[in-house]
């Protein structure tokens, strides 16, 4: 039941508890008992909006940063990946496979601000070894929401 409050919640952050029960057929006191208790133990970290920037007028430049870090012993990659998501441009950041160990995702204003955040927070980071950085030119889709293009579903016609 739970699994089910949850996809729910994160496909519209705003579905009410009362909708939640409706939707899932448990009484509405159950519904707010699970809610509160997910967001207690952190299984609900946030309440997330996605938000168009460049239509409401506030631009900002999106960069994914692979790094490639060198794990400190008894801590691995935790530490260093600790320190990047502390700083307030990184938005994402992600252990991954593959020729680098984290994904960083940051948005600062301009492309020189996310060039002296690498420069000046990033690269000097004990355990950092490189880093190679990518600007998104275009956000099509994020968490599940079209941005960019035609929202409707397009078919291939069927011939018959």
């Amino acid at each position: 039941m739970l699994k089910d409050i949850l996809k729910i919640l994160e496909n519209d952050a705003r579905t009410t508890p009362r909708k939640l029960a409706q939707m899932t057929g448990q009484p509405l006191a159950e519904v707010k008992k699970l809610i509160r208790q997910a967001e207690k133990d952190r299984t609900i970290l946030k309440y997330k909006t996605v938000i168009n920037w460049e239509k409401a007028g506030a631009e900002a430049v999106w960069a994914l940063i692979e790094v490639r870090i060198l794990p400190q012993k008894d801590v691995g990659f935790d530490m260093i990946a600790e320190h990047i998501y502390r700083f307030p441009q990184t938005r994402t950041v992600y252990l991954v496979s593959g020729t680098y160990d984290l994904m960083v995702v940051v948005t600062c204003p301009t492309m020189q601000e996310v060039a002296d955040f690498i420069a000046q927070k990033l690269a000097p980071i004990e355990g950092v070894q490189a880093t190679v950085t990518h600007f998104v030119l275009k956000r099509y889709k994020e968490d599940g929401e079209i941005i960019h293009g035609n929202e409707e579903v397009k078919r291939q016609p069927v011939i018959l």
